[in-house]
């Protein structure tokens, strides 16, 4: 036992040993400060291993809370221009909100829908946005290179963002 105050308020009520529980999350820290916080989650993840092998009933949780694992400052400085994207997603969510109001005018035969939806491609315009400007990539074994293209499905509904992206991009015309 370590001469810790005996201020335990705000520790788990149901705890029958506050004080060691104290003591764990004392050493916790000081490793974190001592040796980096990947030596604590190598030494966590060796923990909850030995409970597993015990048969120690260990708590599931699907998703985890949300801790961002890169400090702001330690994070790469974005290589585009916030201000440009910003306007550039304007223009996308414009045009594709247009092409929806246009599309949903027409009165096809068959008495269906042409339109989509105005709200999937608003909601979603941001993440678009990040995956194609930073992460998706295209196929560059024509060029030498060994990554053969990532393969994305975009829901229909939404289909009217990445027409008008393709538009201002100049890779489609306003006839097409």
């Amino acid at each position: 036992m370590s001469a810790l105050p005996q201020n335990l308020s705000g520790l788990n009520a149901e705890d029958l040993d506050s004080q060691e529980t104290l003591e764990w999350k004392h050493a916790l820290e000081a490793v974190i400060a001592q040796e980096g916080p990947e030596r604590a989650h190598f030494l966590l993840e060796q923990l909850l291993e030995h409970a597993r092998e015990h048969s120690i009933d260990m708590p599931f949780s699907a998703t985890t809370g949300y801790v961002n694992t890169i400090e702001p400052d330690q994070e790469a400085h974005s290589p585009g221009n916030l201000d440009l994207e910003g306007r550039l997603r304007a223009y996308m969510r414009w045009n594709a909100m247009a092409m929806v109001v246009k599309a949903n005018r027409l009165d096809p035969q068959d008495g269906g829908d042409l339109g989509g939806h105005i709200s999937s491609f608003q909601s979603l315009a941001h993440m678009f946005a990040a995956g194609f400007n930073h992460f998706w990539h295209a196929d560059n074994t024509d060029e030498g290179g060994t990554h053969g293209g990532d393969l994305l499905y975009i829901q229909g509904h939404s289909s009217p963002g990445i027409y008008a992206r393709a538009f201002l991009e100049g890779r489609i015309s306003e006839e097409q």
